[in-house]
């Protein structure tokens, strides 16, 4: 049997984006949200946008800057207080920062690896405690294909830094089969995003298509999931078998 809907959904990274993007698909479904960012002033805009476009729905919005995790420790049970629990959490905010290892850009990188998988981890552990005092929630992390394989220039410690997410997830979806928790992991391709600029490679799409991609990926609750399905699923299977030269090309 079908499941039921996860009505309360909290997205972070949720001030521009694909952040942006789910939650305004979500609204339009029914959904209650809470999003979080660093630019509270945008995640009030959008908040006003949904309510306006949605006005039977519940919109709370806090800033959250998802390298202190004793900020995070502490804005996710007050926000999931103010909606009475929290079903569904979407581990978005992320950044994509640096350069080549050993160019100058070691700044950049620490900063992309740090936010990408420490914050990304301070997220996952206030998600699975409420997840698991209440027994049930879907924790959906937000990877990219560029994990799949080492890449150069920007993507280095990007692409590293979503390889972590990959077995942070299964670790937890390991520790967790037989409950009533559900981890994804999305590995969305290119897509039209602020954080994506000078990151575009072939086959990008533009940001409502990548989001409608997303959004129908994340209501499946698979395992894993490539965004979108076409071309990303074959790719990433080549990419892990292909020579490095080609890879390197390729990317």
């Amino acid at each position: 049997m079908p499941r039921p809907p996860r009505q309360r959904i909290l997205i972070s990274g949720a001030s521009a984006g694909l952040g942006a993007g789910m939650a305004r698909r979500f609204a339009a479904r029914g959904r209650d949200l809470a999003l979080v960012a660093r630019r509270l002033d945008r995640l009030d805009a959008l908040r006003d946008e949904l309510l306006a476009a949605s006005p039977g729905i519940r919109v709370v919005t806090a800033a959250l800057d998802v390298d202190d995790p004793d900020a995070v420790a502490e804005v996710v049970p007050r926000l999931a207080g103010e909606l009475g629990g929290i079903d569904r959490f979407v581990a978005n905010a992320g950044i994509g920062a640096g350069g080549s290892v050993g160019t100058g850009e070691g700044r950049g990188n620490r900063a992309t690896l740090a936010t990408n998988v420490l914050g990304t981890h301070a997220q996952c552990e206030a998600a699975l405690e409420l997840f698991r005092a209440q027994g049930h929630g879907h924790l959906v992390l937000i990877s990219s294909v560029a994990s799949i394989r080492g890449m150069r220039g920007t993507r280095t410690a990007y692409g590293a830094s979503k390889a972590a997410l990959n077995a942070l997830a299964e670790g937890i979806r390991s520790d967790l089969l037989g409950t009533g928790i559900r981890v994804t992991t999305v590995l969305p391709g290119y897509i039209e995003t602020e954080l994506n600029v000078g990151r575009r490679g072939p086959f990008t799409v533009d940001l409502d298509t990548g989001v409608d991609a997303l959004v129908a990926a994340v209501e499946r609750e698979p395992v894993r999931a490539y965004v979108p399905e076409w071309p990303w699923r074959p790719v990433s299977a080549l990419l892990r078998v292909l020579p490095l030269p080609v890879v390197r090309r390729l990317t």
